[in-house]
């Protein structure tokens, strides 16, 4: 996707910073949790706007789930995900990337990939214990 050119704002910046501050992919709530201890008067809406904004500059990633919730991902290079299917966790997976498959893909629908979102599903080491 192509990445917009936008200012960095005070609210922007510390959204960001508390990203890449973790491993794990949290929710635009967990996000507000941890911003609003810097900036008490930021407002959910914003924090989820100053997302989508990060997201259209190529600063972060939204793992979408269809209707129920979405997380955030400061590193955004591409790269797979893991999410278990017991206790919801999302990992990176750091492997590299199969770059056949997008060419492939491209062939068989005669047509150009723009991006691709690759996911795996299953269960993490501590649920399939």
């Amino acid at each position: 996707m192509p990445k917009k050119k936008r200012r960095m704002t005070k609210q922007r910046k510390k959204i960001l910073e508390v990203l890449r501050s973790i491993k794990s992919h949290p929710t635009a709530d967990w996000i507000y949790d941890k911003v609003k201890k810097d900036i008490p008067n930021i407002s959910l809406g914003t924090v989820y706007r100053n997302l989508n904004v990060l997201r259209e500059m190529g600063q972060i990633i939204e793992l979408n789930y269809g209707s129920s919730y979405s997380r955030y991902d400061a590193n955004a290079e591409d790269h797979y995900h893991f999410t278990c299917l017991s206790c919801s966790k999302v990992m990176d997976v750091d492997l590299e990337m199969n770059e056949e498959l997008e060419d492939k893909v491209a062939k068989f629908v005669d047509g150009e990939v723009e991006y691709r979102r690759t996911e795996f599903f299953g269960y993490c080491k501590e649920c399939s214990e």
